[in-house]
């Protein structure tokens, strides 16, 4: 995958839009570090490819949620703990 760096993008935008055409996707960093990817779409497929991206990152925050969930022991939790625990929340909102 090719990297673009933000000033490239400024000053070659016409050349990375051709070039992100054939690549189908760029990833745009700044100051050496990604920060944004670009992927090419259409009219037609849009909708299809932000559902796409939008399920990808929820699936990479249930991951890491479970990662830190076996990392804090809390994945031996009852129902009962579970609930108590919602309670206590949901009352320290309350206030």
């Amino acid at each position: 995958m090719r990297l673009v760096s933000v000033r490239e993008l400024r000053g070659r935008s016409a050349a990375i839009w051709k070039e992100l055409a054939e690549e189908k996707d760029l990833v745009i960093t700044s100051n050496g570090k990604p920060i944004a990817l670009l992927s090419a779409t259409t009219e037609e497929t849009l909708e299809e490819s932000l559902a796409a991206v939008r399920r990808s990152r929820v699936l990479a925050e249930v991951t890491a949620m479970q990662q830190a969930s076996l990392k804090a022991g809390t994945d031996q939790f009852t129902q009962k703990e579970i609930e108590a625990e919602i309670e206590a929340v949901r009352r320290e909102r309350a206030r």
